[in-house]
């Protein structure tokens, strides 16, 4: 034991730094790939393309949410717009749909007031 340990000393033997330099290498090929297409040195600059792809990807999680938010507001707008013109707001046209049991989402209920008048006529007539 005594004669390796002293082989070691003499030898000044150092394991070398182990760094995983495949995967680190597949790391920044991954981010450098979802950064194809972007404009100037965000596209081809490890750092600056890192931080244009982790801002991108926030961006992506936040949009995700108000996509559906958005929506929402785009099928109210065209449910109130189609009531109006039976003579009902949006919030007495709602009520009424709800009090009457009819399960139509918004949705729905604002395709058929764009596309199909005669068929949201007939929906505002029986909740009247």
């Amino acid at each position: 034991m005594a004669i390796i340990a002293r082989l070691l000393q003499k030898t000044n033997f150092i394991m070398p730094r182990s760094v995983n330099s495949v995967a680190s290498r597949a790391r920044r090929k991954k981010v450098m790939k979802q950064a194809k297409g972007y404009f100037g040195r965000r596209k081809n600059v490890w750092t600056v393309a890192k931080n244009a792809v982790e801002k991108a990807l926030v961006y992506a999680y936040r949009d995700r949410r108000a996509k559906k938010r958005n929506f929402r507001a785009l099928w109210i707008t065209r449910i109130n717009a189609g009531a109006r013109q039976h003579g009902m707001s949006y919030s007495q046209f709602m009520g009424k749909v709800k009090a009457n049991n009819i399960e139509l989402n918004r949705k729905v209920l604002a395709d058929l007031a764009m596309n199909h008048p005669e068929a949201f006529a007939a929906i505002v007539n029986k909740v009247k």
